[in-house]
């Protein structure tokens, strides 16, 4: 799984390097994001720019990561394709989740 995490400031951005977040790979999503998660403080924006495809799976992955960090932190979407937003649209979990058009956009709503 390809997870790049930077840190801007006090913000934890994770860029995903991969076009999908499918069954194939949702185990090992799961496990990177656990890593980042373990090994900061604070909100994660989850940038998903490359990403074109996402299964139920996929999505399983993103809520566990959610989980993951707990009631006191967020993970921030950010740069949905058309595609994984139509996926987010219509399983409702766009009113779960703070997505963002950009990460740009994401950091500056959140003083980064």
């Amino acid at each position: 799984m390809n997870l790049t995490a930077r840190q801007l400031g006090p913000l934890h951005v994770v860029d995903v390097g991969e076009k999908r977040i499918d069954a194939a790979v949702a185990i090992a999503f799961k496990d990177s994001m656990r890593d980042v998660s373990d090994a900061t403080t604070g909100d994660v924006f989850l940038n998903l720019e490359s990403v074109d495809f996402i299964d139920s799976s996929g999505l399983g992955a993103i809520v566990a990561a959610m989980k993951q960090l707990g009631p006191d932190r967020r993970l921030h979407l950010a740069a949905l394709t058309p595609a994984v937003e139509k996926v987010f649209r219509l399983t409702r979990m766009d009113s779960v989740f703070d997505i963002h058009p950009t990460i740009d956009a994401a950091l500056a709503d959140h003083g980064g």
